[in-house]
């Protein structure tokens, strides 16, 4: 089974517009920062007012930042989240829901998950929890 990288599983979790956006930006393709025209020019086949709204909701989402100034026409945006810190926020808002929505039944399953692990899988875990 081929390993994913952090960037791939990111990918995935976001829309298709919001994944070749996202993607742009992680792999350098864009400015930092950046503005809509930037996207639009690497994104030559989406619509200009199609890359705004994205955009916008990458930035609402909190995995783009975004300068608003007075003084510029464009707003200026910047990568807040890596692949990495993307995937750890969501699977903590994840695990969060899965406890709010089904109580100690998350839990019995979490245990259940623990139990299936390798020693180097548990070893590893415990080191991640304590960061």
């Amino acid at each position: 089974m081929a390993v994913r990288s952090a960037r791939d599983r990111a990918l995935e979790l976001l829309g298709p517009l919001e994944a070749r956006i996202m993607e742009a930006a992680w792999v350098g393709r864009l400015p930092d920062p950046f503005v809509v025209r930037d996207v639009h020019e690497v994104l030559a086949d989406l619509a200009y007012t199609t890359v705004m709204t994205t955009v916008s909701r990458l930035a609402a989402k909190g995995i783009l930042g975004v300068e608003r100034s007075q003084s510029a026409r464009a707003h200026r945006y910047h990568v807040v989240e890596q692949p990495r810190q993307m995937i750890e926020r969501l699977s903590r808002v994840e695990a969060g829901r899965a406890v709010a929505r089904f109580g100690d039944a998350a839990f019995a399953a979490f245990s259940a998950e623990f139990d299936r692990l390798t020693p180097a899988q548990r070893e590893r875990l415990r080191r991640l929890a304590d960061r």
